[in-house]
């Protein structure tokens, strides 16, 4: 398979790095929350399905435990390799240029698709992807997610002199659920609801971990005085009296099948 570059849209220097080790520590509640989903999507044994954005594999691992045969993408080379150490087959390909076609009986994915800003081009991969009467089945991050957190981001960013960039697309259920039956999806379920999120600890980690695009490029010091500021900003609003951290999460849930072009 052949391996395919990184977003076009985004430079070496601000692509988003992943680090399999420090998502596991800061970010394991991810696929911890996995299980709604999956119930949605209703994994079958003998069923092919495309894992869109991968990570480490941990869903993946579950979808075969239901007899399912997997295949998991994902853009980051350092995921990939996360998931096949776990027996995953994954493979470095971009959400947004798919190379398959009428391979698989479902597409899966979970807190992937708001990483990937060209919506229609995934879209009309995962219609390729999938044999007619296949299914889309999916969870993102929604209008209004973690809109706390890049408040506090971008304000301590603009002091420090620094542009702020939105690597995010949190798209409505109406735009979303728009893109999907313009392409010929007959929509089965969508729903968008608050999901507030303990973290493992402050949200330096969370920061730390998703937020790379914005603080990787910036010098040691100031990335270090800017999540510092952060954290402060945000304590008030994110740590409840019994010094807990919750996230303001928004999720985007879905499940649309495909029938016929309009």
């Amino acid at each position: 398979m052949t391996t395919m570059k990184k977003d076009r849209f985004m430079n070496e220097k601000s692509a988003q790095p992943w680090n399999p080790d420090a998502y596991k520590r800061n970010a394991g509640f991810v696929s911890a929350l996995g299980q709604p989903l999956l119930d949605l999507l209703k994994p079958q044994a003998g069923e092919r399905i495309l894992d869109l954005g991968c990570g480490d594999g941990a869903l993946a691992v579950q979808l075969e435990s239901a007899g399912s045969t997997v295949v998991g993408i994902d853009a980051s080379h350092a995921m990939v390799q996360a998931a096949l150490a776990v027996g995953v087959d994954a493979h470095v390909m971009d959400g947004q240029d798919l190379k398959f076609n009428d391979m698989f009986d479902a597409v899966f994915t979970n807190a992937a698709l708001h990483w990937m800003p060209r919506t229609d081009d995934v879209i009309d991969g995962v219609w390729r992807s999938l044999k007619p009467g296949g299914r889309f089945v999916g969870e993102c991050g929604g209008h209004g997610n973690v809109s706390k957190i890049i408040t506090a981001l971008q304000s301590n960013l603009t002091r420090a002199g620094v542009p702020f960039q939105n690597p995010w697309v949190f798209l409505t259920q109406e735009q979303l659920g728009g893109m999907l039956q313009a392409k010929g999806f007959r929509m089965d379920h969508v729903e968008i609801f608050p999901r507030p999120t303990m973290l493992p600890g402050d949200v330096s980690g969370w920061l730390e971990t998703f937020a790379q695009v914005q603080l990787h490029p910036l010098q040691a010091t100031v990335r270090r005085r800017v999540i510092a500021a952060v954290v402060e900003e945000l304590r008030p609003q994110m740590c409840s009296a019994d010094g807990k951290w919750w996230a303001d999460y928004v999720r985007l849930r879905f499940h649309a099948t495909k029938t016929a072009p309009p």
